[in-house]
């Protein structure tokens, strides 16, 4: 069990690293799809530790759908379920085509700066519920 968890939180630490030197390179797209993917891994970490052995974390990538079967969201703030659904879209969007460029022309780097800073409260909250 503690493996599985540990695994999960071993990425989702690896994709905030990830962000950031997006940021620092100014690939602000993949600032915040890095950002999204770091919240999910640290999600399904609170959804692995409470699987049944052998079970694995539903293999979906919406961050309410996920914190809700985690029993997350009902826990955040207002604040926290405002940003995770600012989040939310970052995922789908960075992936497609037809959405990148509209993403894309609105991520400023202070934008990013605020979703990393989101994102990295967020993982350090989500740590603490583990």
């Amino acid at each position: 069990m503690k493996e599985r968890v540990e695994y999960w939180l071993e990425l989702a630490d690896y994709d905030i690293e990830t962000a950031k030197a997006m940021l620092q390179t100014k690939r602000f797209l993949y600032v915040g799809f890095m950002c999204h993917q770091s919240i999910e891994k640290a999600i399904k970490a609170v959804i692995a530790r409470d699987c049944d052995e052998g079970e694995i974390p539903p293999k979906i990538h919406h961050l309410l759908k996920l914190a809700d079967r985690a029993g997350l969201f009902q826990k955040m703030s207002a604040e926290q379920q405002a940003f995770i659904k600012e989040l939310n879209p970052m995922n789908i969007e960075a992936r497609y085509p037809e959405y990148k460029e509209a993403i894309a022309a609105g991520l400023t780097a202070e934008i990013c700066r605020e979703l990393l800073e989101g994102a990295e409260e967020l993982l350090c909250w989500i740590k603490e519920q583990l």
